[in-house]
């Protein structure tokens, strides 16, 4: 028996709709800088002289969510900086990002008719396919001495041979800090600057002075101030000896961290990942940038990557991913991310129901068990996807498109056993299982290479080997899904295992209605029809 006088409260009155509570208002960030600090950590000066330099009329400022109280005054700022013959210039803040935060949001910036992106934080520096942008790292104060005392401590001999890099808020101390040091007798301390390159060996970075082979890093400790996330952890793991975080809780009171354990566990977990990727049948290509250069051909080299291993892949763009977006498409056995080098790495305790991997870990779980090998290397993002291999002429891609993959003549194994027979037993390597459906593709277009050799034998007169074998694959083959004549195993999961097919997908027949034109466009200025003139509700 319930002791509730009243039926609960199950929404918010409308009087007190845009109440917030005491213990959420106490969390929200509050407006801590002067203005003189403002300008100096929002580069308000410089960002104002790039616009003018480049007559760039309409501005986009992204900033992270964290620094989103902070853009109402850089806004400001900016204007006053700008001259009264610039009043023309509209200035738009972009928040809630398309993708991830450190690639510029060029989507969210054409919505606004943007000529430039101004981007505030750290970034990915990922190179951007259409819009200009200005980066500004939104630099923090750090204690020298503070930080020295951890090196010290840390590199007791003055003869370490150590690359000093840090954060990009951070990067400005780089060069003071190795100064100091050199100064205390460490001659073989190095400093880094920044580039755009984020493929190199240290990404986005390169050795102050001469340049060092990679090789020659690997004699090299690196020491990062601040933490880094953890694709840039993994990916340096391989090219230095060793790795050393100097954490930045406080300006005054960093941390020092050995991170090596944290790698070499984290690395065990991803390769986990990647042989369950090599049993699955079904590849998901999912989308997650829209601005970083190159990422239509990557995904076009990733289906050709995953068709010629005879697996079925499908391209799903769902903007900022999360477990219950990708839970959706239950017949997809797991993902690869395309993105850029930061955002590709997906971490595995966010409750994703399928492995999701990144490009490099992809090609690596489509090698076949005798030549997969992983030496440390790793990578995030579709920079150092393998462009090298020889893409399809025309006609190998057709045949791909139809389902043919290349495959005319049948498959011969050391017996002498041809057909489906031929193929390698696939096993699950967690479980130990017979995988069936890891070719699918393959399994399909063979089998019905065998109807059609059946259906053309000599009217059953002498049932061969062969003719069994096609009599097998007709009744296989005739109980698959298609979609213009290509088997398609995500149609027959739709088919055969979901028990909800979509709206009106209880009614035995549908009425028919007249498809009238919708609204098209940016959703700034939708076209009605074919009229030229645009809701003025939608504009604003």
């Amino acid at each position: 028996m319930s002791d509730l006088a009243a039926p609960p409260v199950l929404s918010t009155p409308d009087d007190h709709i845009l109440e917030v509570p005491a213990a959420d208002a106490d969390a929200m960030p509050t407006l801590t800088l002067s203005d003189d600090a403002l300008r100096a950590t929002y580069e308000i000066a410089r960002t104002a002289a790039e616009i003018r330099g480049c007559g760039w009329k309409t501005i986009a400022l992204q900033f992270p969510d964290h620094m989103l109280v902070d853009a109402p005054r850089v806004v400001e700022s900016l204007r006053r900086e700008l001259p009264a013959g610039d009043a023309a210039t509209s200035i738009h803040i972009l928040a809630d990002t398309s993708y991830s935060a450190c690639c510029v949001d060029e989507i969210a910036a054409e919505h606004a008719g943007a000529d430039v992106v101004v981007h505030y934080g750290r970034t990915c520096l990922s190179p951007t396919s259409r819009l200009p942008v200005i980066y500004v790292y939104t630099s923090h104060e750090l204690h020298h001495g503070a930080v020295i005392r951890e090196f010290t401590s840390e590199f007791g001999d003055r003869d370490s041979r150590v690359v000093v890099m840090a954060d990009l808020t951070y990067q400005d101390h780089v060069g003071g800090l190795v100064d100091e040091l050199n100064t205390l007798g460490y001659g073989n301390v190095v400093a880094t600057e920044v580039v755009r390159d984020p493929a190199g060996v240290i990404p986005n970075r390169r050795i102050s002075g001469p340049e060092r082979e990679q090789e020659t890093l690997k004699t090299y400790s690196l020491f990062h101030i601040s933490d880094p996330p953890s694709s840039l952890l993994l990916a340096l793991q391989s090219r230095f000896a060793s790795l050393h975080v100097l954490s930045t809780p406080s300006p005054g009171a960093p941390s020092l961290d050995n991170p090596t354990l944290r790698t070499a566990g984290l690395l065990r977990r991803r390769f986990a990942r990647v042989l369950s990727l090599a049993s699955a049948g079904v590849v998901g290509i999912l989308v997650n940038t829209l601005s970083v250069s190159n990422y239509l051909s990557s995904i076009d080299l990733l289906r050709s990557k995953i068709s010629r291993a005879g697996k079925k892949s499908y391209t799903v763009v769902v903007g900022k991913l999360n477990p219950a977006k990708l839970a959706n498409f239950a017949e997809v056995e797991g993902w690869v991310v395309v993105g850029c080098w930061e955002s590709g790495l997906v971490e595995e305790d966010a409750g994703y129901w399928r492995p999701v991997v990144t490009p490099f870990e992809m090609e690596v779980a489509l090698m076949g068990e005798e030549e997969r090998t992983w030496g440390g290397e790793w990578w995030g993002g579709i920079e150092k996807l393998n462009m090298m291999e020889a893409p399809p002429d025309e006609a190998e891609a057709e045949n791909e498109q139809d389902g043919h993959g290349g495959d005319d003549a049948p498959v011969a194994a050391e017996d002498g056993v041809t057909g489906e027979e031929s193929l390698p037993p696939q096993f699950d390597l967690r479980t130990g299982k017979l995988v069936s459906h890891s070719r699918p593709m393959q399994l399909t277009v063979r089998g019905a290479r065998n109807k059609a050799a059946a259906d053309g034998g000599d009217g059953g007169n002498q049932e061969s080997l062969e003719g069994r074998s096609g009599a097998l694959a007709r009744r296989v083959v005739g109980e698959l899904a298609s979609v213009n004549g290509v088997a398609s195993p995500g149609a027959e999961y739709l088919r055969s295992k979901r028990t909800w097919q979509g709206l009106g997908s209880d009614f035995d027949a549908e009425a028919s209605t007249v498809a009238e034109e919708g609204r098209s466009g940016l959703a700034r200025g939708y076209r009605l029809g074919d009229g030229d003139g645009g809701d003025d509700d939608a504009r604003r």
